[in-house]
């Protein structure tokens, strides 16, 4: 175990490397600019990153972020634009790729990630979404109804980086998004916890979870705990957080190297089931 997260240390510390580097000199990049919609750029202040075109889709895993409209405006303690959905954007995703690369068999797109809504009929060709800052999500009917035709269909989510009472707002939207839906706590032998890694719970401090132990929460198909996941709800917890900064040092590495544990996981859990 002491040899895994050394090994995950060093990727992480690497994820700067451009991709190129990171699988021996055969990775091309692609030129989508040309051909793929743009994108608006994010509010100007906490996030600033523009938000790159979506890739056309090519069968590659290619990582899905959901962007909406946040509850509240969008804006921080300080009155300067945060659109809430986009926190570590993109540098989580480029990083996360890599690693994919490195302990897989997987060859995802490595240039980022698409950015969707989730009324977009195009996030159907992507098994595996991510929102983040869920305290703050406010679907609208149709990007609720979209979720609920997105996981009856076989899709899978991952919820990140929300705490303490965020969780009223985020419970209260998946109420519209699965009114039968019932959210649990995720068994820690359930598989999604060994579908790569075999994984302990993280202790209370792991992920940003200064507001007390991290919680994994989920929904299942039909309420069923024996049936398919179909959400997975990292709560006082911020796995993308700590996918950003993995090579910068801020974070220790015992808790970036959970993180991806984590990420790889979901990853797997998702593609299989």
């Amino acid at each position: 175990m002491h040899a895994l997260t050394t090994r995950l240390a060093a990727l992480a510390m690497a994820a700067t490397i451009g991709t190129t580097a990171l699988v021996g000199g055969a990775a091309r990049r692609t030129d989508v600019r040309a051909t793929a919609a743009a994108q608006p750029e994010q509010p100007s202040g906490y996030a600033t990153q523009p938000v790159s075109p979506n890739a056309p889709y090519d069968g590659r895993f290619t990582f899905a972020r959901i962007r909406f409209e946040p509850r509240g405006g969008g804006m921080d303690f300080f009155g300067r634009g945060d659109p809430k959905w986009s926190h570590d954007y993109p540098t989580a995703e480029r990083n996360f790729s890599k690693i994919i690369v490195e302990l897989s068999t997987v060859r995802p797109y490595m240039d980022g990630g698409n950015v969707f809504t989730l009324d977009d009929p195009e996030l159907f060709k992507y098994p595996i979404a991510y929102l983040c800052e869920p305290g703050f999500w406010n679907p609208t009917e149709a990007e609720a109804t979209a979720l609920r035709a997105y996981l009856e269909k076989g899709g899978f989510i991952i919820f990140d980086d929300f705490f303490g009472r965020h969780w009223e707002n985020f419970e209260a939207q998946m109420q519209r998004v699965l009114p039968q839906g019932r959210l649990v706590r995720v068994d820690p032998e359930h598989p999604i916890f060994d579908s790569f890694f075999k994984i302990e719970p993280p202790e209370p401090g792991f992920g940003g979870g200064r507001r007390g132990a991290p919680e994994f929460w989920g929904i299942f198909e039909d309420n069923d705990p024996d049936r398919r996941l179909l959400a997975i709800v990292n709560f006082n917890n911020d796995i993308g957080e700590s996918w950003e900064y993995s090579d910068t040092g801020l974070i220790p590495v015992d808790v970036t190297s959970v993180a991806y544990k984590l990420g790889m996981n979901y990853l797997m859990y998702g593609m299989t089931h």
